[in-house]
């Protein structure tokens, strides 16, 4: 269905669904393909999103908060993400020093380690399955339509850039 219709709804043309189905589903694709890279590592890309944040903030810390809205994730499900990385050994949650309330999450030494490990399967993967399929025009427009639409939905920044 194109066009405006009785509803007051303006309807996807033909090439505009066509163009957004590819994008709906080139994403989920995308990020399963990522996650099933890491997933022979044993780690989740959720997991590796975060402790990648950490090993590149000052200090490897961050507030559960900051975090949160970096990787786009509500707070519970961050918490419990962190719960799996604790178990692991590879980040410690910490009373924030400036304030007492909050809480930073701090990636330890043997999660440093592992960052360093697994981001060698990780780029081999957005290597393989997104930049060295296209041309670096293609990639440069996809990375800017992309910023398009985070900055349309986060006009604050909150989730970092």
């Amino acid at each position: 269905m194109s066009g405006t219709g009785d509803d007051g709804v303006r309807w996807l043309s033909d090439a505009e669904q066509a163009s957004w189905r590819a994008v709906l589903r080139g994403t989920r694709l995308l990020e399963r393909a990522l996650d099933d890279a890491l997933g022979d590592a044993g780690l989740q890309l959720s997991e590796y999103e975060i402790i990648s944040m950490l090993s590149e903030s000052p200090n490897h810390r961050l507030r559960m908060s900051e975090l949160a809205a970096m990787v786009v994730q509500s707070r519970s499900r961050l918490t419990h993400t962190a719960k799996r990385l604790e178990d692991r050994g590879w980040v410690t949650r910490e009373q924030c020093s400036d304030d007492k309330r909050g809480v930073e999450l701090v990636l330890t030494t043997g999660g440093l380690a592992a960052v360093g490990d697994i981001a060698r399967v990780h780029v081999q993967s957005v290597r393989a399955n997104l930049v060295d399929i296209m041309t670096p025009t293609q990639f440069t427009a996809i990375g800017d339509a992309m910023a398009i639409v985070r900055d349309h939905l986060d006009p604050d920044g909150t989730s970092g850039h």
